[in-house]
């Protein structure tokens, strides 16, 4: 008998170590091609936008030098204030020169000059119907680059419009620099570059390396090159990391359900029916006030063997075994068991968040459901509100309709994680929510950027502008409370007010507190 047991033992062992060892692999090999799909992508896009923004307005450019042509049949003194207004409200623009016979007669910056466009800028031939041309400067900015371009007049011989735009790749340099993978740019004109590597204009070819994008403007003789690494060294630690602790997770999960060898779901209903979960609440407080103004009710679930399970591995499989709605009802019951002691620690009005899987949401007996529950708590004292998750895609007609009764019925709903799922945006350009839940992933960069990020102050905005009452996750100290405070964040919940407390403890908490102002 010992003998089986433990050749049994072995073979759990062998088959769960090499179960972790083809999850590390194939964790590894798909978390290297996610991470190379996101860099091409990241490429693509910035050499698009790049590509995008010069057409546009090299298009624009031309049009205005075009509308300029005729005016090189009349003297300077009589289009010179035209030719300064022109320039003035042309975007970059240092100057426009008209030319005829080869000379620049009218400068919108110096007014009447004559001088041969050739002494000017030896690199413009104007025998070319366009021609263009990086400078190290100009003679009014002479340390500041510019790029000169020719246009000789399609009707009028021996004229033409001359350019001088100014250059800056510092706003790129800065785009691209958040996206880590970027070494640097340049804009190439005739083998001439301006480059983020170099002050001085160089020939690409100096640069010892190829371009990782590379785009040509239509119609001019200018490219834009990107340069990236290869494969940057925390790209392949990542990997590396990912697939260990897939591979190590996976074969301890591996081992565990070879173990116990437990049919699908009957852990969670055995779990159920043993009381092994229960219920934390973690404290929303009034962002100005600082007071408590409702919970957050969170399920644990404390295993006999395998010990403290976490949420998400427990919520997720439910859901997979369609077991989400009766774990659901289980919480309700516990919610209800301590309904009595909640009122007593919080004010008439507080806000009891509860989290709803969208299956449960569409299930046939969900408007039963939120009856029965409602009906379980002291009557008009808490105000419930549905946290809707993301974890599976909301039924459009029908979750409106959901939706509309849940309010016509006294709940509140708000949007969980807000920005983490794929669906975010969806959600709110077609349903009505009460609240905005600030996933804890954009405010733990708080304070530790130097600019705070741009999709933090995208979502406080579109927050503001669909009249929505915010909900900061994941506060963990003074200065993310200061900061989410002052862009107008209602609620505050995290770590820095309270960790999520057994029922016990949040009572503990609040005869402390109540003892302390007693005393006081």
């Amino acid at each position: 008998m010992f003998t089986r047991y433990f050749s049994t033992g072995r073979k759990v062992l062998l088959a769960s170590i090499l179960a972790g060892l083809i999850i590390a692999l194939i964790a590894g090999g798909l978390q290297f091609m996610l991470l190379q799909q996101k860099r091409e992508a990241r490429f693509d896009i910035l050499i698009s936008d790049l590509h995008s923004y010069l057409v546009d307005y090299f298009d624009e450019l031309r049009n205005s030098i075009n509308s300029l042509q005729p005016l090189t049949l009349n003297t300077c003194e009589d289009v010179a204030s035209e030719l300064t207004s022109r320039a003035a409200f042309s975007l970059n623009v240092r100057a426009f020169l008209l030319v005829k016979e080869g000379n620049a007669f009218c400068s919108s910056a110096t007014g009447s000059m004559d001088v041969p466009l050739t002494e000017l800028v030896s690199q413009i031939d104007v025998n070319k119907d366009l021609d263009m041309a990086i400078l190290p400067g100009t003679p009014m900015m002479p340390d500041k680059p510019a790029i000169a371009l020719w246009i000789r007049s399609p009707l009028l011989d021996e004229r033409g419009i001359f350019t001088t735009i100014n250059v800056n790749l510092t706003p790129w340099l800065l785009y691209s620099a958040r996206q880590n993978d970027f070494t640097g740019m340049a804009l190439v004109v005739n083998h001439v570059a301006l480059s983020t590597f170099s002050e001085r204009l160089i020939n690409p070819d100096e640069l010892g390396q190829s371009p990782s994008r590379r785009a040509r403007i239509e119609g001019l003789p200018m490219d834009i090159y990107l340069y990236a690494e290869k494969w940057p060294e925390e790209n392949t630690n990542l990997t590396l990391l990912i697939g260990t602790m897939a591979g190590l997770i996976g074969g301890l999960l591996c081992f565990y359900i070879m173990t116990v060898r437990l049919r699908p779901g009957k852990e969670i209903l055995t779990a159920i029916k043993r009381d092994q979960f229960y219920v934390v609440y973690q404290p929303v407080v009034d962002a100005q006030k600082m007071e408590i103004q409702g919970v957050e009710v969170l399920m644990r679930w404390k295993h006999p063997v395998a010990g403290e399970i976490p949420p998400d591995a427990f919520i997720n499989f439910a859901e997979a075994q369609q077991l989400i709605v009766p774990l659901t009802h289980h919480l309700f019951r516990l919610i209800a068991r301590d309904a009595p002691i909640l009122q007593t620690l919080l004010p008439p009005g507080a806000k009891l968040g509860v989290n709803i899987a969208p299956s449960h949401l569409h299930a046939d007996s969900f408007q039963q459901d939120m009856r029965q529950f409602s009906a379980s708590l002291p009557d008009n004292y808490f105000q419930v509100v549905l946290e809707i998750t993301e974890r599976g895609m909301l039924h459009y007609q029908e979750a409106s309709r959901l939706f509309e009764w849940l309010h016509d019925e006294g709940f509140e709903i708000a949007i969980d994680d807000f920005g983490t799922g794929h669906s975010s945006l969806i959600y709110l350009e077609r349903y009505t929510f009460d609240y905005l839940k600030i996933d804890r992933g954009f405010v733990s960069a708080i304070g530790t950027e130097t600019v705070t990020s741009p999709v933090l102050d995208a979502v406080l905005m579109l927050a503001k502008r669909l009249n929505m009452v915010m909900v900061a996750e994941g506060v963990e100290t003074e200065e993310q409370a200061n900061w989410l405070r002052s862009q107008g964040v209602q609620f505050l919940q995290g770590y820095w007010m309270s960790r999520p407390l057994p029922l016990q403890q949040l009572v503990e908490q609040h005869d402390a507190k109540a003892k302390y102002f007693t005393s006081s």
